[in-house]
């Protein structure tokens, strides 16, 4: 850390550090996607949690989390679009 805080980072290195922290920026917000996916999903159609769930049951969490990540998907690329027109007017 101390090249970081004294600037004496390469240029690959910093793209090589940027690519890392990208990486792990990108799993950090998969695994909260899925904790809340889950969370969601399992008050909107599990009402007597057991060992097993039946059908439909089985039905709703497919279709709620397919709900979840198609809304997901849609503010992802809003959003990704958005910080591509403000990069372009800068």
């Amino acid at each position: 850390m101390d090249s970081l805080s004294t600037g004496s980072l390469s240029s690959s290195e910093r793209d090589e550090l940027m690519g890392q922290i990208k990486q792990q920026i990108a799993v950090a917000t998969a695994q909260e996607l899925l904790e809340k996916m889950t969370e969601k999903c399992f008050k909107k159609c599990i009402s007597k949690p057991g060992t097993s769930l039946d059908t439909s049951e089985q039905k709703c969490v497919a279709m709620c989390m397919d709900r979840y990540m198609d809304a997901f998907n849609l503010v992802s690329k809003a959003y990704s679009e958005r910080l591509q027109r403000e990069r372009n007017r800068m």
